[in-house]
């Protein structure tokens, strides 16, 4: 489906919402890294509404997604309870539109514009790091408290796991990944068993939505978390899935536009600032900081090798894979989990 044709689709989803007022224009607001499309629309009022489009995946669990988030945003309590950008809502459900046509299959969701403060700089000090860490663990207390009331969310991640395991033993999977087959289904076997052994699933569950890079968040003059936006990746898990981006966010060299996902951040002396900050506030459990390891192995064979064609464009995908193989598997044997126990007096 070509670019051009996205502006139409979102005129029927608004139609779909509501047809007593007219789109004046459609402006592509998308972050240019990735495929996924978002939309500033303007009606004929002048009023402005944001347009996520996707395509990827499946349409249940999309709206899944936008129902828990939307339930978690009407239940967050102060300081938190205007963080996260709202949805629109029609009889009472998020209103969600799906277009299919020929091979086409994409699908709709509306937002309120939500206010944006002070983005972080794009390199922390440690006065930084500090108040992150102690501003990330109260969101998290937050979003514990309030998923105690959200709907039940059907992805885990055992079931993306053998999701990634049966696209392999397609047709289009053996092709699209050949020559990493083995090395994939062997990475997927040693999380699987890893996550049994850890015993993960008694761990806290709340909403996260683990990409935490610069650009998706905003703060307020003294570092309080004021708003949060983009939910590509949000999911009901642990907690420690939203930790890797933050051991970026804190990472030494910062905030860039052309970027990898090495390991190295997870063991900088920068991110143990922030984690001594977060565990006096919501305290770290040690099989929780074991599993901080097997949580970065999810993110790449989650999002960077099953998903990773629908989340970057092409050659940077390509990129990101090719470094997955030589550069991010080979590399979580060098976690030290011991470095970060220590560092907590655990």
């Amino acid at each position: 489906m070509r670019l051009k044709d996205y502006p139409e689709i979102i005129r029927k989803a608004w139609a779909g919402f509501d047809n007593s007022i007219g789109v004046k224009f459609v402006e592509d607001i998308s972050a240019k890294v990735s495929t996924n499309h978002v939309f500033r629309v303007t009606l004929d009022n002048d009023d402005i509404v944001v347009a996520k489009l996707s395509y990827f995946g499946k349409y249940e669990h999309f709206k899944e997604d936008h129902r828990i988030i939307q339930a978690l945003a009407n239940n967050l309590l102060y300081p938190f309870e205007n963080v996260l950008a709202r949805s629109l809502v029609k009889n009472n459900q998020v209103y969600t539109y799906r277009y299919q046509e020929d091979f086409v299959d994409t699908w709709v969701v509306f937002y309120n514009p939500i206010r944006a403060m002070n983005r972080l700089p794009k390199r922390l000090n440690e006065d930084h790091i500090k108040k992150l860490g102690n501003e990330t663990a109260k969101f998290h207390l937050a979003c514990l408290r309030a998923g105690k009331s959200i709907p039940k969310s059907s992805k885990n991640l055992r079931t993306d796991i053998q999701h990634l395991l049966e696209i392999l033993d397609t047709d289009t999977g053996q092709y699209e990944h050949r020559g990493y087959i083995q090395l994939l289904k062997r990475q997927c076997d040693i999380f699987m068993k890893n996550i049994q052994r850890l015993n993960v699933s008694s761990f806290d569950k709340m909403p996260v939505f683990v990409d935490w890079n610069i650009g998706n968040f905003s703060v307020t003059d003294d570092l309080k978390l004021y708003s949060r936006w983009d939910y590509d990746w949000f999911r009901v898990s642990s907690r420690i899935m939203d930790f890797y981006f933050f051991a970026r966010v804190c990472s030494n060299v910062g905030d860039r536009t052309v970027f990898s996902y090495l390991l190295g951040p997870l063991m900088e002396d920068r991110f143990m600032i922030f984690l001594k900050e977060y565990h006096q506030v919501y305290p770290l459990t040690v099989n929780e900081v074991r599993f901080m390891k097997e949580a970065y192995r999810f993110f790449i064979l989650n999002y960077v090798i099953k998903y990773g064609k629908y989340f970057f464009h092409r050659s940077y995908c390509a990129k990101l894979q090719k470094e997955a193989y030589e550069l991010y598997f080979p590399s979580i044997d060098g976690f030290d989990e011991d470095k970060i126990l220590r560092a907590l007096d655990l």
